[in-house]
């Protein structure tokens, strides 16, 4: 299981004084970007293939706080993908260092053609650092956002 662990900190408090749903999603676009820059695929990377991951839906699911400078850990699975990979599922699970789940993030997205603005397949070794990935138990099969008749 790919997961990095962090720590809540001060910008990312809301009014509660626990953990705002901004924050989570940013951890979790965090933990995505990692995953890629330590399989080949760092910014500039990304920058010089003219390509990038784009999030099109994400859904969060809260069931306990985070506050100010707890540790929590963020993991990175696949929930769903197209063949030709060109539509992904990546979820994150938020957890305290006891395994308690405080939130689950289920981004859903595809690989955009910096220069064209539409949906590509994503590089060979981009589609297999994410096959790489454990499925979630609800894994799914996408359709293809390139190939109409697959």
């Amino acid at each position: 299981m790919y997961s990095k662990t962090l720590f809540a900190g001060w910008g990312d408090m809301d009014f509660n004084a626990h953990m705002k749903n901004t924050a989570f999603l940013d951890r979790a676009a965090d933990v995505r970007m990692l995953f890629f820059a330590e399989n080949g695929f760092p910014m500039a990377e990304f920058a010089r293939l003219r390509i990038g991951p784009v999030i099109m839906k994400d859904e969060i699911e809260y069931r306990r706080e985070i506050g100010l400078l707890e540790e929590f850990i963020v993991t990175l699975a696949c929930a769903g993908q197209a063949p030709d990979g060109s539509r992904f599922l990546l979820r994150n699970e938020i957890c305290r260092p006891d395994g308690t789940l405080c939130a689950r993030v289920t981004s859903a997205g595809g690989w955009l053609d910096l220069a064209a603005r539409k949906l590509v397949t994503p590089p060979p070794a981009l589609l297999a650092a994410i096959a790489s990935l454990p499925k979630t138990g609800d894994f799914a099969a996408l359709p293809s956002s390139v190939n109409k008749n697959p």
